[in-house]
């Protein structure tokens, strides 16, 4: 009886990792969910091409953060430098001192460096806010 519940909580766990990693490939993960407007102290865009720069208000901070929770990534990819495009960089600067920088190339958010493949609209909405910034 004991062998048979130590093997049953093993499969059980087994199946449990099996379901989180594959959840992680399928369904993805949201990074950005829980950044919050408190916590921003600033947050600059820029765009390459036409290597421009824009310091966001207030009010451009509220219509970006739902935007950026909307991001949706998967497995990390490294081959987003091997793509043409344009690529749209968020320094997002927080109260604590601390920075992140997401720069969206679709269908890629890389965060901090690190490269992931993401769910193409909230990539793309997140390029066409900084274009609309610029226009």
């Amino acid at each position: 009886m004991k062998k048979g519940s130590i093997a049953a909580a093993g499969c059980l766990t087994a199946v449990l990792l099996a379901c989180v990693l594959l959840g992680r490939y399928v369904i993805g993960d949201r990074p950005l969910r829980s950044l919050a407007a408190e916590e921003i102290a600033s947050i600059e865009v820029r765009l390459l091409p036409p290597d421009r720069t824009v310091r966001l208000t207030a009010e451009q901070i509220e219509a970006l953060l739902p935007l950026l929770c909307d991001v949706v990534t998967f497995q990390r990819d490294d081959s987003w430098n091997e793509y043409d495009g344009q690529a749209v960089t968020f320094t997002i600067s927080k109260q604590d001192g601390t920075q992140t920088n997401v720069m969206a190339y679709a269908p890629f958010i890389v965060l901090d460096g690190v490269a992931r493949r993401c769910r193409y609209g909230p990539c793309e909405a997140l390029n066409q806010f900084a274009n609309d910034l610029i226009r």
